[in-house]
């Protein structure tokens, strides 16, 4: 699971995407504070404590660094950056039921541009799993960082 790499320079908005979406009743915000229990909940129950904590970090950043997508009034997806290393992008995950809609590619979006905004010119994509590295080279031309595992994560508890 390499990290990858990502020109946010070359990352387009999808506007039709998250109209799209939304004629689903699917809508792509950013978490606020009084979401936090709902968003690390989810995650728990559909990735495991590891992912949680991560967001929880995530949380801790004005303005909240993650990116939730929404149904019935639950939450669905996510997508976190800034929070387990600066200028990184992950964890994310969209319930299995929902995937293949385009929820994660619109939650990628939000937060590519996330970073975009805070004046970064690349983003690292963390531990890219390799189900997921041809889905990150096409919807944001990420391309593999040779060399970056374990990378950040060797630093975890546990990790020798």
């Amino acid at each position: 699971m390499a990290d990858m790499l990502v020109k946010l320079y070359n990352v387009q908005d999808d506007p039709a995407l998250y109209e799209r979406l939304k004629a689903e009743g699917i809508s792509i915000k950013q978490a606020l504070s009084p979401d936090k229990h709902l968003v690390l909940n989810f995650i728990r129950e559909n990735f495991g404590e590891g992912w949680a904590s991560e967001c929880d970090a995530a949380f801790a950043n004005q303005p909240v660094s993650c990116y939730i997508a929404v149904k019935d009034k639950k939450v669905i997806g996510f997508g976190c950056y800034e929070a387990t290393a600066r200028d990184y992008f992950g964890p994310t995950g969209v319930r299995e039921d929902m995937r293949g809609r385009g929820i994660g590619r619109a939650i990628l979006l939000k937060c590519m541009l996330g970073l975009a905004n805070m004046g970064y010119a690349y983003a690292i994509i963390g531990s890219a799993a390799e189900s997921a590295v041809k889905f990150y080279q096409d919807s944001v031309g990420a391309v593999a960082i040779e060399d970056s595992v374990p990378g950040v994560y060797a630093r975890m508890v546990g990790h020798d």
